[in-house]
């Protein structure tokens, strides 16, 4: 674990170096767009069934999940057209990079899941709990190997996958590929 932290804080530390004009310029162009907050914040749960603040670039209107609370799709119109851009980009997911410094998530581990979302998927699948014997981290298995149409079923198994077969070598391999998505 001392190993995977001091690696995870080095690789994360660079990105954050390397990806930080295109940081600073979409956190202009969102705040110039609407004058509303950079960032979009939602809880997630992590570690021993640790909730956090997952942050995002926001890529919705203000107050999206007041005005209509439902899971995104791709033509919503609560998106605005800075985040039409960064969505298929994945640039809305680089503010986790601060997640991952802070020590709430990792580079690698199942995705952290929603609060409500984790509960749901423990009453229809016991194992889920069992991912929160990691840390939860930017990409995993299902993030590369799955789609936005995995079922939930699918991704816990690719995510207790990965538990078990947890390896520096692993994670350095899953970054290289998500690099590749990207």
């Amino acid at each position: 674990r001392i190993l995977k932290r001091g690696f995870v804080l080095l690789i994360s530390g660079i990105a954050l170096i390397i990806t930080s004009p295109i940081f600073l310029i979409t956190a202009l162009a969102i705040k110039l767009y609407d004058g509303g907050p950079i960032f979009f914040k939602q809880n997630r749960v992590t570690i021993n069934g640790r909730i956090f603040n997952v942050l995002k670039f926001r890529s919705m209107i203000v107050d999206a999940d007041k005005v209509k609370l439902r899971k995104a799709t791709t033509n919503d119109d609560r998106i605005t057209p800075i985040g039409k851009l960064i969505r298929p980009l994945r640039i809305d997911e680089l503010p986790q990079l601060l997640n991952i410094l802070k020590g709430d998530m990792s580079l690698v581990g199942p995705r952290p899941e929603r609060t409500e979302n984790v509960y749901e998927y423990t009453q229809m699948f016991p194992e889920f709990d069992l991912r929160h014997r990691v840390k939860g981290g930017l990409t995993g298995y299902a993030q590369i190997y799955g789609k936005y149409n995995t079922s939930p079923q699918d991704k816990l198994n690719m995510d207790l996958i990965y538990i078990e077969k947890y390896s520096l070598l692993l994670d350095l391999k899953l970054l290289i590929m998500t690099i590749k998505i990207l």
